[in-house]
């Protein structure tokens, strides 16, 4: 790449957020010079690539949340995209699974929860009933959530990539950002390749967001703790075990949803993920280490306030993460007849969560603007249910701070 490369806006990370921004605005603005830069020699090589591809419906979140709005509207609308597109879907519903009876309360909150947010077919369902779904589940009620489905989120994204170039977008991969610099008027982009000129830019850089806001001389607000969940897959002979999804009462104080059970679109059976902080943003093994990430997190108050807060919770998810007997126990709360030796270790993903300097773990979906520039810091699950609404929605706020018309 020259360094006389000019663009009008330039999206910074090729997960499914940023090229959803992109198909956005290149549907918008057909005559933007728009260019999606990558640091990965692929797209969606991170959070995107190692999700469970459930088509999320929404139940979590607190009505009224920008979570809750795009996770509804984005489940019909990721229905409707794979519909047009071939791409494969399957709307085979989920299970809520109350293990004790002090969870029963909470399953009737989320109803409620997902009731206000629109959420259609929810049933509390008694022990009987919710083993006519499930015959294998264990629990003493659960809820039933017909509209969760399971896809394929890389297809997604390679497909929007597609869009974007019909509709005249670029897409650079092995492009790393370095340095952003202001330069009479522009946005000097220094990057592995050369640099690059453009008028603006959006910063959906996900586990680097933050880092990415500093270079360009901003101090987000948040800093990413990256969390680290490792699967297990269930061998073959045992899948017979569950037939959708089945998860547990969530803890309403973390934005996690627990080890779960989840069909795969492509076939398979996965079982996880825990949630342990990673001493790697990019550390899908359990032993990767980065001295640079893990000063950042323990230099950061916020990381030891919200370890003071939550350390009991800390301890379990380590002891689960480092014992499979203690992850099988787990998973048995769900599925009594699930064996240790029924699970076979399988990959991990790496969540991208935003933490405030009181402690604070950030819940919903959070932007930040300055000159020149959108941040897009905490996008997390279910960015990838919600892709389409948040690039709408990210891509109005770019035309309207950047002034840019049709």
């Amino acid at each position: 790449m020259t360094s006389d490369a000019r663009y009008d806006l330039i999206i910074i990370g090729g997960g499914i957020v940023g090229l959803s921004i992109a198909w956005a605005l290149t549907r918008n603005l057909p005559r933007l010079r728009l260019l999606v830069v990558e640091k990965e020699d692929d797209l969606a090589r991170h959070q995107t690539g190692h999700n469970s591809g459930v088509i999320h419906s929404g139940i979590y979140y607190k009505p009224g949340s920008i979570k809750a709005r795009t996770c509804v509207e984005g489940a019909s609308a990721m229905v409707t995209f794979c519909r047009e597109y071939g791409i494969p879907y399957r709307k085979c519903g989920k299970l809520i699974v109350a293990s004790r009876m002090d969870e029963v309360p909470r399953l009737e909150e989320l109803r409620r929860r997902g009731e206000a947010n629109g959420i259609s077919g929810l049933r509390l369902l008694a022990p009987e009933q919710l083993r006519e779904i499930e015959p294998y589940c264990g629990g003493v009620h659960a809820l039933q959530v017909p509209s969760t489905g399971i896809t394929d989120y890389v297809a997604i994204s390679k497909k929007y990539a597609e869009l974007i170039k019909e509709q005249g977008g670029e897409i650079r991969t092995s492009c790393t950002v370095q340095a952003i610099v202001k330069r009479m008027g522009e946005l000097a982009i220094e990057t592995s390749t050369g640099s690059i000129r453009t008028r603006f830019a959006i910063n959906c850089a996900g586990l680097h967001s933050d880092r990415v806001s500093q270079m360009a001389g901003n101090q987000p607000q948040v800093r990413i703790v990256p969390f680290r969940g490792e699967y297990f897959t269930l061998l073959p002979e045992r899948h017979y075990l569950v037939r959708g999804l089945i998860y547990p009462v969530p803890d309403p104080r973390f934005p996690f949803l627990g080890v779960h059970l989840t069909t795969r679109i492509h076939g398979g059976l996965d079982a996880g993920p825990n949630a342990v902080i990673a001493l790697k943003r990019e550390g899908y093994r359990k032993y990767d280490f980065d001295l640079r990430d893990t000063v950042a997190a323990l230099t950061f108050p916020g990381f030891w306030r919200m370890a003071a807060r939550y350390w009991r919770t800390a301890v379990y998810e380590t002891l689960r993460a480092s014992s499979k007997a203690a992850f099988t126990k787990a998973l048995q709360k769900l599925v009594p007849e699930i064996r240790e030796n029924d699970l076979v270790a399988d990959g991990s993903g790496v969540r991208a969560q935003a933490l405030r300097a009181d402690g604070t773990l950030v819940d919903d979906f959070e932007f930040a603007t300055a000159p020149q520039m959108l941040h897009v810091l905490n996008v997390p699950s279910p960015a990838a249910t919600a892709s389409i609404p948040i690039g709408k929605e990210v891509a109005r706020m770019a035309q309207k701070n950047f002034g840019l018309v049709t």
